[in-house]
C-alpha cells in the first residue's frame, strides 16, 4: 500500500467559481502544477490567467518546491482563476503561517466579494430599463 503525502489545504472562490487547492510540500515536489487533471497551461489557455494564479508561490519563492493539485469548477474562466489564486494562497498560509503578511501585502488573501446582481422586475437586466417612448 502506498503511502499518503502530507498536503496542506485552502479553498478560493470567485463569483459562481469553487476551486479546492492541495500543496505537497516534502522532499518529492517538483514544481507540478495540476488543474482538474490537466497541466495547468493546458487548461488555463492564456498566458496572462496562469501568471495571475501562480502569483502567490511567486512572491513567496516556492515555485519549485511545491506540487500543487487543484479541483476547480462552476463560473468562468476569469472567476476560476481567481478562485485558485485565493485558495493557493490560503493553502501556503497552512503551510507556513509567517507568509501571510507577504500574501496580505501583495493582495493574494483579499477575497473579491463582488458577485452578479439579480436581475429586477420591469427591467431587462439588473439595472438596465426598457427604451422609454413618449408616444
Amino acid at each position: 500500500m502506498s503511502e499518503q503525502r502530507k498536503y496542506y489545504e485552502g479553498v478560493g472562490r470567485r463569483k459562481r467559481s469553487s476551486a479546492r487547492v492541495r500543496i505537497y510540500m516534502d522532499g518529492d515536489s517538483s514544481g507540478s502544477f495540476t488543474v482538474n487533471g490537466k497541466d495547468v497551461a493546458d487548461f488555463f489557455s492564456r498566458y496572462g490567467d496562469v501568471q495571475t494564479l501562480r502569483g502567490p508561490l511567486d512572491d513567496t519563492s516556492l515555485t519549485s518546491k511545491a506540487d500543487v493539485t487543484v479541483v476547480v469548477q462552476g463560473g468562468g474562466v476569469t472567476g476560476q482563476t481567481s478562485a485558485v489564486r485565493l485558495g493557493l494562497a490560503r493553502a501556503l498560509v497552512k503551510y507556513d503561517e509567517n507568509l501571510r503578511g507577504q500574501l496580505r501585502g501583495h493582495g493574494h488573501l483579499t477575497r473579491d466579494s463582488r458577485i452578479k446582481e439579480r436581475k429586477k422586475p420591469g427591467l431587462k437586466r439588473a439595472r438596465k430599463a426598457p427604451t422609454y417612448t413618449k408616444r
